[in-house]
């Protein structure tokens, strides 16, 4: 369990930007230290946890260290291997949508680090649904990794300009896929930490 954040880590957590985090720091509002001899800014859990409450943003994410996950696609047999591998990983909370409405409804109210998204979605596409999360500022650090098994390569430059971050063509090694999400969230691959 981490005790000293950076700011970028701070960041992460509130959903706010860097640049935000550290005027509150430097004015006072969120409580930390100088790391001596330089300049970096550090915050210690509890200075973060009390500054979140003061500011009604939910604790959940720093207080499960869980980096949140919604996991869109209709395959049950795919998101049931997903699922478990994220489980089983530990480090990733999974919430699950079978189609592009529910994941719409579910990326306001869970507010997702991370979204793996099946391209071929049964009532709208994933191009559609990386637009409007994207046209949404209050998610502009949710990373998108869409996934599919049936898309061409101009069709994947597509989904990259719709905003997707990432793509892996179906099937795939489930680990790759968790590597590919490390790789997004910025923290250690689970191939690091075995």
């Amino acid at each position: 369990m981490k005790t000293v954040f950076t700011t970028g880590e701070a960041a992460k957590i509130c959903k706010v930007s860097q640049q935000t985090i550290i005027r509150c720091f430097d004015n006072g509002q969120l409580k930390g230290f100088r790391v001596p001899g330089s300049r970096f800014r550090r915050i210690p859990r509890e200075a973060l946890y009390k500054f979140m409450k003061d500011n009604g943003i939910p604790t959940d994410a720093l207080e499960s260290g869980k980096r949140k996950v919604l996991l869109v696609d209709d395959d049950p047999d795919l998101v049931e291997v997903i699922n478990k591998a994220l489980e089983d990983d530990g480090r990733f909370e999974v919430r699950i949508a079978a189609n592009g409405f529910d994941a719409g409804m579910m990326v306001k109210e869970y507010r997702p680090d991370l979204i793996i998204l099946d391209v071929m979605l049964p009532d709208i596409n994933g191009k559609e649904v990386c637009q409007r999360v994207r046209a949404d500022t209050t998610l502009e650090d949710v990373r998108i990794i869409c996934i599919s098994g049936m898309i061409e390569e101009d069709k994947i430059q597509e989904l990259k300009l719709a905003g997707a971050d990432d793509f892996l063509h179906k099937p795939f090694m489930v680990e790759e896929l968790i590597d590919r999400m490390c790789a997004q969230l910025e923290i250690e691959p689970a191939s690091a930490s075995a």
